[in-house]
This record gives C-alpha cells, structure tokens and sequence, in this order.
C-alpha cells in the first residue's frame, strides 16, 4: 500500500524486453534505501517488485497486462518517473490509500495556468467516470490529489480537472507534463467497492422481482 505521497523522481536507465513481459531497472536513491529483494516501489503509479537492487537503482518485471494498462508500455530509457517506498505501519497517512494497481490510463486535455497554481484537465473513459467525484481522492502517475472539478454527467466526453500547488508542480513530473500526455490513474478504492457492492445488490433485487 502506498500514500501518493512522492519520495523523489527517477530516471529509467535500462528496459530489457523478454517476449510480451519486460524488465526496468529504474535510478532511485532514496527508493532503494532500506529496501529489499521482494519489496514493493510504486513507479509512476504502477506497483513493482523489486528483484535486483544496487546502491542508488533497482530492478523490476513488468508483466503483459501491466503494460496494456500502463504507460510503461510507451516507456524509454531516460524517462523520469515518480517514486515511492511501500508505507510502513505507523506511517503518517498524508494522501490517500493508493494500492498501485492502476485503473488505466488518461490524456492531459488542457493546462490552465493560475498566479500560484496550475490546473490540468485530464479524460475519463465511461468505465471509470462514476469513480471520480468532485472533491474525492485519485492517484495521477502515483501521485494523490484531490479532484477540483468534473464534468456534468451529460456531457458526451467526460473530464476531471486537479489542481497543482508549486511544490506538487517541482516534487513530481506531473509539473512536466503536456497537452496530449498520458498518465497513470488510479481511482479511489472506496468508490470501486461501492460500485461492484451496487452492481451486485441491483442484479439480485431485478433477479427477484
């Protein structure tokens, strides 16, 4: 489990491709401190295993699926990532319970640049649009935010929007992103539970009647 509360960014430095799987070995200091062979890094939003380490990198394979799902897939060799050690029992819980296993990707729509702050307006597919509220939580490339605003239900192309404070905008790569970019989302666990619970109790009580 992890806060999407980034640690520090790095840079892919190798991606090893082996049939429909791949292996990333990824420069982070900080993330690789303390850790060890079988630990969980989230990179960029995706949860990874380390399975090598050396003094400032680490090692992981990315299967077939997290790949179609991710933008690990368009991923090369110089690309910086967001990063962050899997939370420790005791740990202050400054974001929000982000798992690493992301929903899917979306595209950057739009910036709109404030006088200390920088609004990004990102896509959302007709799966995932009931699991983003205004003011509810969601993990962008790993990182937790709070959504700003969303668009009216009947709008034909979904949207939400977040806000970025400076420190967000320098702490993350998000502060590097453009129009037409695509990330990593994750939405809100909670929201995912209370949509399977409903679909369930709606198939049951139309079952019955």
């Amino acid at each position: 489990m992890f806060t999407g509360i980034i640690e520090e960014t790095g840079t892919i430095t190798a991606i090893e491709h082996t049939g429909d799987a791949a292996r990333f070995t990824v420069r982070g200091p900080l993330a690789v401190t303390g850790a060890a062979h079988g630990d969980s890094i989230s990179v960029s939003g995706v949860c990874l295993t380390v399975v090598d380490q050396t003094p400032d990198s680490f090692t992981a394979d990315v299967m077939a699926q997290t790949l179609a799902m991710s933008t690990l897939s368009g991923a090369d060799v110089g690309r910086r990532v967001n990063l962050e050690r899997a939370a420790q029992v005791g740990d202050r819980l400054g974001g929000h319970i982000v798992q690493g296993h992301i929903d899917g990707t979306s595209q950057l729509l739009s910036i709109t640049d404030g006088s200390a702050w920088r609004v990004l307006r990102f896509s959302l597919d007709e799966k995932h649009a009931p699991l983003v509220v205004d003011k509810g939580s969601i993990a962008i490339d790993g990182v937790s935010l709070t959504v700003s605003a969303v668009s009216d239900p009947a709008e034909p192309a979904q949207w939400f929007e977040v806000s970025l404070i400076p420190e967000t905008l320098a702490a993350t790569t998000l502060g590097e992103r453009v129009v037409g970019d695509t990330v990593n989302i994750e939405t809100d666990i909670l929201a995912r539970h209370m949509e399977r619970m409903l679909a369930i109790t709606t198939r049951r009580t139309e079952t019955h009647s």
